[in-house]
C-alpha cells in the first residue's frame, strides 16, 4: 500500500474499523476537531475509561492552540504518557496498537498536519477510597489497606519504604484478561536466587484469565495438593513492607486487594503485625496463645473420640461416669457425633459468611446456641460433644491467616477418622504423617519447618518469644534469607 493511499485509510474508515473491532461498544466516542482549514484532527475514546476533563482541556485545546508536543515520545514504552507512531506504519499494527490502548484507558488521536497517530494515556479507573481491611482487624497500627487498583496499591506501598532500591517489574498474564501483574523487592535485600525463581514462576503461567491473586497463587505455588499455604496474601500495606525489608517479594495483581508474598515458613504463619506494635511480654504471650490453639483445633476432636471409644481408662473416674450418664440415651457413636456436628458448625459458618453482615452475625450466634441445645435436648448428641466443637471452632480462628486456618479445618476431619478407626495409634500415626508433609515441603527453595527443620540456634530468634526491639537487630535478614543470598 502506497504512503498516499494508506494516509488515505487512516483518514478515512480506520476509526470505523477500531470500532468494528471492539463490537460497536456503548461507551465507544469518536470526535472531529478542525484546528485550522481543511485540517481535522480526530480522537476517540472509550468514555467509561479516560478522564474527559483531560481530553477537552489539555490535549484538544492543545491542539486548538498548536502547543500540543513532547521533546521525545517515546515509542517503545508503554508506560508513558504520549506514544506516537507515524501513518507509514503497517495499517495492522497501527490497528492493533490502537485496540490495546484503548481498552487500556488511552485515546488514540489521528494528527493528520504532522501525518501522525498518537496514543495518550488519560486513563482514571473506577475504584473505591482507601479503606480499613475487612479481613485483617487492627487493634494498635495504621487502618489504611489496599485497594483494587495497582497504582493505588504501589503508592501505599512508597510511602512506606521511601527507598531508591524499591523495585517494581511488570507483568501481565491471562490471554484474555492480560491482567497487570507487579513483582516487588528490594534489590539490596531479596536474594537474586528468589528474585529468579518468583519472576520465572509468573512468566511461565499459561491461562486465559486472571481475576484475582488466588489465580497466580495456584500458579505459583511449591506443592498443589498441600492443605498448608507456601505463601501468604494480605490487605496491609504496613505488612507487605515489613516483609519486603526482611528480604521477601511480594506480588501484586490489579484488580485485587490481596497481596501475595514469599516465601512463607511454617512459624511465620503464628506471627502477626501487631506484635511488633505493642509490648513484647504481651506480644510473645499472644503468640503461645497461638500455638496452644492450634494443637487445640487441630487435636482435641480426634483426642475426645479415641478417649470415649477405645481408651475409657484414661479418663478420670468421676469424668467417665459423667460423660457415659450424658452419652446414655445417644444412639450414636463418639465419631459420628463429632462429625455430624463439626460439619453443621461448618454450615453455620459458611452461611455467616455469605449473608449480609448484620444478618450473618445473628444466624451464626442463634444458629449455634439453638442448634446445639435443642440436639442435646432431643438426644441426637451429648452435651460434651457441643463444647468440644465450639472450643475447636473458637481456636480455629485465633491464627492470623485465613488460608492457614482453612489447612487446621481439614486436618481436624481426617485426625478424627482416624481417632475414630484405630484410637491413640490413629492419631500418633495422622501425627507423624504430618510432621512428615510439614518437613517435606518448600516455599521457594525454603524449607518449611524453618527453623526447626533444618534446625539453626541463630534463627530461632523472634520465632516462639517477641524479643525486646532493642535486642532485635533491623539490619539483620532472616537465616533463610541469608542462606539464599549464599546460593550461587
Amino acid at each position: 500500500m502506497t504512503r498516499k493511499r494508506q494516509n488515505q485509510t487512516i483518514r478515512n474508515d480506520f476509526f470505523e474499523q477500531i470500532q468494528f473491532a471492539l463490537g460497536t461498544p456503548p461507551d465507544f466516542v469518536c470526535r472531529s476537531l478542525f484546528v485550522q482549514e481543511k485540517q481535522a484532527v480526530r480522537c476517540v475514546y472509550l468514555e467509561s475509561m479516560v478522564d474527559k476533563k483531560t481530553i477537552d482541556d489539555y490535549i484538544l485545546k492543545s491542539f486548538m492552540e498548536h502547543s500540543f508536543c513532547e521533546g521525545e515520545a517515546p515509542r517503545l514504552s508503554e508506560s508513558g504518557f504520549l506514544r506516537e507512531f507515524p501513518f507509514s506504519d503497517p495499517l495492522e499494527e497501527l490497528l492493533e496498537h490502537a485496540v490495546k490502548a484503548l481498552l487500556a484507558g488511552h485515546c488514540v488521536l489521528a494528527d493528520f498536519a504532522r501525518e501522525r497517530v498518537c496514543l495518550i494515556n488519560v486513563t482514571e479507573p473506577k475504584q473505591r477510597s482507601i479503606d480499613e481491611p475487612k479481613s485483617e482487624s487492627t487493634i494498635r497500627g495504621p487502618h489504611e489497606g489496599f485497594t483494587e487498583s495497582i497504582l493505588t496499591n504501589v503508592g501505599l506501598v512508597r510511602k512506606r519504604i521511601r527507598n531508591p532500591f524499591l523495585r517494581f517489574e511488570k507483568m501481565s498474564a491471562g490471554n484474555q484478561t492480560e491482567t497487570t501483574l507487579l513483582m516487588v523487592y528490594m534489590e539490596n535485600l531479596a536474594p537474586d536466587l528468589l528474585i529468579r525463581e518468583v519472576r520465572g514462576r509468573l512468566s511461565a503461567i499459561r491461562t486465559d484469565s486472571v481475576l484475582e491473586s488466588a489465580y497466580v497463587e495456584e500458579f505459583i505455588q511449591d506443592r498443589i495438593w498441600s492443605p498448608f499455604p507456601t505463601l501468604t496474601n494480605t490487605e496491609r500495606p504496613d505488612v507487605v513492607a515489613a516483609q519486603l525489608l526482611d528480604g521477601k517479594v511480594a506480588v501484586m495483581v490489579d484488580g485485587t486487594p490481596n497481596v501475595l508474598l514469599a516465601p512463607m515458613t511454617f512459624f511465620e504463619f503464628f506471627g502477626s503485625p501487631e506484635d511488633y506494635y505493642q509490648r513484647a511480654d504481651i506480644a510473645t504471650f499472644i503468640r503461645w496463645i497461638r500455638f496452644i490453639s492450634f494443637f487445640t483445633a487441630v487435636f482435641v476432636p480426634s483426642l475426645y473420640v479415641a478417649a470415649t471409644t477405645f481408651h475409657q481408662e484414661l479418663i478420670p473416674t468421676q469424668l467417665l461416669i459423667s460423660l457415659s450418664a450424658q452419652r446414655e440415651g445417644v444412639p450414636f457413636p463418639a465419631i459420628f457425633e463429632v462429625l455430624l456436628m463439626e460439619v453443621v458448625f461448618e454450615i453455620i459458618r459458611e452461611a455467616g459468611l455469605r449473608m449480609p453482615r448484620a444478618v450473618g452475625q445473628a444466624l451464626s450466634i442463634v444458629g449455634a446456641i439453638v442448634l446445639g441445645q435443642a440436639a442435646v435436648e432431643a438426644g441426637l448428641i451429648s452435651a460434651a460433644i457441643v463444647i468440644v466443637v465450639a472450643i475447636t471452632g473458637i481456636t480455629n480462628f485465633v491464627v492470623p491467616v485465613y488460608s492457614f486456618g482453612m489447612s487446621q479445618r481439614l486436618l481436624r476431619f481426617s485426625l478424627v477418622l482416624l481417632a475414630g478407626c484405630m484410637g491413640l495409634f490413629g492419631i500418633l500415626c495422622g501425627a507423624l504423617l504430618l510432621v512428615a508433609h510439614l518437613v517435606s515441603l518448600q516455599s521457594f527453595g525454603v524449607p518449611y519447618m524453618t527453623p526447626a527443620a533444618p534446625s539453626k540456634r541463630a534463627d530461632w530468634k523472634d520465632v516462639l518469644v517477641r524479643l525486646l526491639r532493642p535486642w532485635l537487630d533491623s539490619r539483620r535478614l532472616p537465616g533463610y534469607i541469608r542462606n539464599l543470598k549464599r546460593k550461587r
